[in-house]
């Protein structure tokens, strides 16, 4: 019988197993991003632009297309868990990779926090304690799923984005066969300003966000030079299609104002369109989306985590792989009891703001990374990146501004404690 041997990094570290293959990392990277976002984020979009959101999920998708390939062409050459901020430390020095490592922890982390509340109020309604026992209920149970190894977490991805995407397309086709009263999907066109456009941008642009959960799982991609720029373009892809879908058929049902002024608009649009009996569905889809969201966030931080603590920017705890499961079990464990917390001490939805921050943070380094990066591994045109920054850096400048200060205060303090554990560990 031949020994198990258990996979090293390039410095002798135990590393984590390489299991997935392009439609793992597809359905995975479908599973972040059709979250929550698709039964929310119209909302404030519409609030924002109008009809004009339509313009914004364009302007939003191509910022995520240039963020997607910058990703997908440094995780080629790149290909070891950590993402973004691996490329910074690599392309930029430590500190760039720290800014964007600490940006996407400190700010997902909430994240989590807030997706495991969603599932659980879409679940059983506003009964606080039910609520906020069910979001922990969530975080361990996928914790759980995520310790027993990531063809696992692929099968889970699997199972959820299925049934989220034909509840979704099933409550599309009821709507559009049904309704009878009809806006048109570029009513009041000419009243959307440029800034609120940019700001339905900025909103809807975080539920494409979810592909770079496929960067940072590139150390468990068999071939990851080729299956990492095949799996994020095309996830990137079926969900830019998807949002314009439902964008499209929300403003043609409810008009811009109806799609603003309702906080649930795939089931005022069922009701609408006279087919309410599809509300119980599309909640179904929506915990099974939001727990798909989440899934894919636990997964993602965790990963962020085990490269941070691998150079000291996090503690070397964290560093720990199970060699069974070829997973970082310390890391995902420290996940879970930070979430677990927010959820207990806070309504983290309501202070989460400077996660959008951070998110065009860290896919501004990302650009900046594949910028430096040499015709040998290019894949695509340099200018492509360069549009990238400018579009992370006009995203910024339209969220509002508590969410920035919000934002910069944590990453000051990121700075200062890294700053500060710098000198302690100085001889």
């Amino acid at each position: 019988m031949t020994a198990r041997t258990t996979p090293t990094t390039d410095q002798g570290r135990p590393a984590l197993h390489r299991r997935l293959g392009v439609r793992d990392a597809v359905v995975i990277g479908l599973g972040s991003m059709v979250g929550a976002g698709v039964f929310s984020a119209f909302t404030p979009a519409a609030a924002a632009a109008g009809s004009g959101l339509l313009v914004g999920l364009v302007v939003a998708a191509v910022v995520a297309w240039c963020n997607a390939t910058a990703s997908a062409q440094l995780a080629a050459q790149y290909p070891t868990s950590g993402g973004t901020y691996v490329y910074g430390r690599e392309r930029l020095g430590p500190w760039w990779g720290f800014v964007a490592g600490w940006g996407f922890v400190v700010g997902k982390t909430a994240s989590c926090a807030a997706m495991a509340l969603t599932v659980a109020t879409y679940a059983v309604g506003g009964d606080a304690r039910a609520t906020r026992f069910l979001a922990i209920a969530a975080v361990v149970g996928l914790t759980i799923v995520n310790l027993r190894g990531i063809t696992k977490t692929a099968r889970l991805a699997t199972v959820l984005v299925v049934l989220t995407i034909g509840i979704l397309g099933v409550t599309l086709v009821a709507i559009g066969v049904s309704n009878r009263t009809w806006h048109s999907p570029f009513e009041g066109w000419g009243t959307s300003s440029a800034y609120g456009i940019l700001q339905s941008a900025g909103l809807l642009f975080f539920a494409f966000a979810g592909y770079a959960r496929i960067a940072t799982l590139g150390e468990e991609v068999r071939d990851p030079e080729t299956t990492i720029p095949r799996a994020i373009p095309r996830a990137l892809g079926i969900v830019v299609v998807l949002y314009a879908v439902v964008g499209v058929v929300l403003l043609a049902v409810l008009g811009p104002a109806g799609v603003a002024g309702s906080d649930l608009p795939l089931l005022a649009a069922a009701d609408q369109a006279g087919v309410s009996w599809m509300g119980a569905p599309v909640r179904v889809a929506a915990v099974l989306a939001s727990l798909g969201a989440l899934l894919g966030l636990v997964t993602g931080v965790s990963r962020t985590m085990l490269a941070m603590a691998r150079e000291r920017d996090l503690p070397a705890v964290l560093a720990t792989v199970d060699e069974r499961h070829g997973v970082p079990q310390a890391a995902q464990a420290a996940v879970c009891a930070v979430v677990v917390l927010l959820v207990v001490a806070f309504d983290v939805r309501a202070v989460i703001g400077f996660s959008s921050f951070g998110v065009l943070v860290y896919y501004a380094v990302a650009n900046a990374a594949a910028v430096t990066q040499d015709a040998t591994h290019r894949r695509w045109p340099r200018g492509l990146h360069l549009l990238g920054i400018v579009g992370c850096v006009v995203l910024v400048v339209t969220l509002p501004w508590a969410a920035v200060a919000v934002g910069v205060g944590v990453f000051a303090v990121g700075v200062l404690g890294r700053v500060l554990a710098q000198r302690l560990r100085a001889p």
